[in-house]
């Protein structure tokens, strides 16, 4: 089988049920780590529903993403020019980020815009141009990942997107989370290899955090723009006693409420998967 990645050769590795009922072979790039499934016969059926039942995390993933994608653009972009969120789902990001005041769309050939309907790429012209694309949990959704960017760099030169990093140690792949072999639905599995050599197939710069957060840009940016992501600053003594006294005048006058809950997602994503495969 050839990679989706570089045509080049891939080896075959392991084969896991998809759906609960299909055993489906995967497939290694011997040049850059990528992993695929075999050809996809049974998307149709995974998408029966374009969000799935497993995907319990999508709000708080949205809340996460949008202060990073905001400091993103205000450093690098010009933040009061127009950006695309593609295959954006209901149009939650996209409406995050008009509240905080950036001229966002949404587009998604698979699934209603119920939060920014009325900010829809449909709207505008077939050759409308973005600053930026953003793109969330997408690429692994693609058995072929070309003609997406394709369409993509026709509307901008610069996308941030997300997708999970396959782990280090390759005995540890099968069992991983990301194969998300329930909902069938993620059949390309990406290294920062992959990914530098994509970017490389278009003539683009690419950073990365390494794990989750891409971006491929015609920008060149002499530091890491998510660097500050992992990187700690010690804060000088008096902003430290500053910062304490003013917690405890928020505490002491309400105006603060720290709860000590702990997040119910993962929870929430064993049952799911538990429900599903019950199912």
């Amino acid at each position: 089988m050839q990679s989706n990645i570089t045509s080049g050769e891939t080896a075959y590795i392991f084969t896991k049920k998809i759906l609960g009922k299909y055993d489906v072979k995967y497939y290694k790039c011997l040049q850059t780590g990528y992993i695929q499934t075999e050809e996809p016969y049974w998307l149709a059926e995974a998408y029966a529903s374009a969000i799935t039942k497993l995907d319990v995390g999508l709000v708080a993933r949205n809340q996460l993403v949008s202060p990073i994608a905001q400091r993103l653009i205000y450093t690098y972009f010009n933040s009061d020019g127009r950006f695309l969120d593609y295959a954006g789902g209901y149009g939650l990001f996209t409406r995050l980020m008009r509240d905080k005041g950036y001229n966002f769309y949404n587009t998604d050939k698979y699934c209603q815009n119920i939060f920014a309907e009325f900010h829809d790429l449909a709207l505008l012209s077939d050759h409308a141009e973005f600053e930026m694309i953003t793109s969330f949990e997408v690429m692994e959704h693609l058995a072929n990942p070309y003609p997406t960017l394709d369409e993509m760099f026709s509307h901008s030169s610069s996308i941030f997107f997300t997708t999970e990093i396959l782990p280090t140690h390759v005995n540890t792949i099968d069992s991983w989370w990301y194969l998300s072999v329930e909902t069938g639905q993620h059949v390309g599995l990406y290294t920062t290899d992959a990914l530098a050599y994509m970017a490389k197939q278009y003539d683009k710069y690419f950073y990365t955090d390494g794990k989750w957060l891409h971006l491929f840009t015609n920008k060149k940016i002499d530091t890491n723009p998510f660097a500050y992501l992992t990187t700690k600053v010690e804060e000088p003594y008096l902003i430290k006693k500053i910062r304490r006294m003013l917690k405890r005048f928020e505490q002491k006058n309400n105006m603060i409420f720290e709860g000590n809950k702990t997040s119910l997602i993962d929870n929430d994503w064993l049952d799911a998967k538990k429900r599903i495969t019950k199912a």
